[in-house]
């Protein structure tokens, strides 16, 4: 039996909903490619999806960056489970914060 390996990644920063301002949430969910990650994490579980299970037309370092500008914006929590980083929608704190937001991206495109 093999011993799981630590994660020696950093593990990812995150920024509170309530220091978010507007325009950065909007430019969050101004990029198609981020709205699909949101609409598909909102139909997931927390924690259920990884970052490498979404099918998106974009290279493994864009996709990173798209995760980034969602954790900054107030969007998306993450956390390391050995080597997948798992993510989850932070639609409670940031209805919070943008009551309404969120169910108009979620209807939209």
């Amino acid at each position: 039996m093999t011993t799981p390996q630590p994660s020696h990644r950093t593990p990812p920063a995150h920024t509170d909903p309530t220091e978010v301002s507007l325009e950065a949430a909007l430019l969050a969910l101004s990029d198609p490619v981020r709205r699909t990650l949101v609409r598909e994490l909102a139909g997931a579980g927390d924690w259920e999806r990884a970052c490498g299970s979404f099918d998106v037309p974009v290279t493994k370092a864009t996709l990173s960056r798209h995760f980034t500008v969602l954790r900054e914006s107030g969007l998306l929590e993450q956390r390391d489970a050995g080597a997948k980083r798992l993510n989850r929608l932070r639609r409670t704190e940031f209805d919070a914060r943008f009551p309404g937001l969120l169910d108009l991206v979620l209807q939209g495109d």
